[in-house]
């Protein structure tokens, strides 16, 4: 008999009702969906997993239609065999990978490490059980409220924060200087993400300014394929810059880019990358490399439990991305991921992601459902 046959996957698309978040001037109001992935044994064993999608409008179900075409080679599989599925997942032909092996394999591994009684990050190897959360602010209309919002965050325990901005070199720096005026002896460290929107020059421009005041880093000035411009931009400043990570998802990519001194950290997401399987293979990268991973966690609690365990698990990430405000992200959690008053997420109590869902509001919320078993598609 196969020890952790997979008999039964179910995918389920929710978009929690007030996970409306808006990241620059140039979007509307973005819908965040959260495609889950329950996957079932025989021997009465599951594991679930999410990965959240982006769209100026309806919800997506774009991702969970590529899952449809992967899900039916797992039945009769062993979940034991995480590597061997992931290789064959990767060689079907089928849109969006290795994002829609993400949630899948996020899901078998939450699924192993529930069976192994064990939390994931200790599963995993287990480097410590907390880590420094930043809050990662949405785009707000004006300074005024953003020097608002910082006051409310510092109350909250948050020790550094990540604006997001205008997307635009002047009003950006306007921002940054008005903050700098008002919370310079204040103890906060502030990040800045614009979102890939700026040309060479004024990602010269804006990085110049930045380290000047002390930002702890300049993320996504760049397209993230602009392998060229990330070279120079980092040759010519002192401070930290970051890639997007939403583009740059494969391991020859992301090794072009390190070996060509683009970035100061790699970044990547666990639920866009391929899963854990393969972005245990990213940090280990960086680590040969003497690089921190600054995962992305923004998204919903699935998403943040995914990257956390793999944060908590290694030593080459500094810090947890809290999307912020919390509670729309925190839709169908009963234990959702805070950060605490001293500025530090911890490691969720329980085996496996440790994540508790509340699947009678995830059935009566879904607006797209597919189910695989032995019987086919459903």
């Amino acid at each position: 008999m196969t020890k952790l046959e997979i008999s039964k996957i179910e995918v389920n698309v929710v978009a929690g009702p007030e996970a409306k978040y808006k990241t620059s001037s140039h979007y509307a109001d973005l819908t965040i969906t959260n495609t889950i992935v329950k996957i079932q044994t025989t021997d009465g064993y599951e594991g679930f997993g999410g990965a959240i999608s982006w769209t100026e409008g309806c919800p997506d179900k774009s991702l969970a239609e590529s899952i449809r075409h992967l899900i039916p080679f797992l039945i009769g599989k062993s979940a034991l065999q995480r590597e061997e599925l992931y290789n064959l997942l990767a060689s079907r032909c089928v849109q969006m990978t290795p994002e829609a092996q993400s949630p899948i394999d996020i899901a078998l591994w939450d699924l192993v490490s529930k069976y192994a009684k064990m939390p994931l990050y200790q599963f995993l190897g287990g480097a410590r059980n907390k880590i420094l959360s930043y809050a990662s602010t949405p785009f707000l209309s004006s300074i005024e409220e953003y020097i608002e919002y910082v006051h409310e965050l510092k109350e909250q325990g948050y020790k550094y924060i990540k604006f997001h901005t205008w997307c635009k070199a002047e009003e950006d720096l306007a921002l940054a200087y008005a903050i700098h005026d008002v919370f310079k002896n204040s103890g906060l460290k502030f990040m800045m993400d614009v979102e890939s929107s700026y040309t060479r020059q004024e990602a010269l421009y804006v990085a110049n300014e930045l380290e000047r005041l002390g930002y702890v880093w300049f993320e996504a000035p760049l397209p993230d394929t602009d392998l060229k411009g990330y070279q120079e931009l980092r040759s010519r400043v002192q401070i930290p810059i970051l890639a997007a990570g939403n583009t740059l998802l494969h391991m020859n990519q992301l090794e072009q880019g390190i070996q060509n001194g683009c970035w100061s950290s790699v970044r990547v997401d666990t639920t866009l990358a391929g899963g854990i399987t393969q972005t245990r293979k990213v940090m280990g990268l960086a680590e040969a490399n003497s690089m921190t991973v600054e995962l992305q966690s923004w998204g919903y609690t699935l998403s943040q439990a995914a990257n956390l365990h793999v944060m908590l698990a290694y030593t080459n990430c500094l810090f947890f991305e809290q999307a912020v405000p919390v509670e729309p992200l925190e839709f169908a959690v009963k234990n959702p991921i805070r950060t605490d008053a001293d500025g530090y997420v911890h490691a969720p109590i329980g085996n496996g992601l440790g994540i508790e869902m509340d699947w009678k509001l995830v059935e009566q919320s879904a607006i797209y459902k597919i189910v695989c078993d032995c019987s086919g598609l459903k």
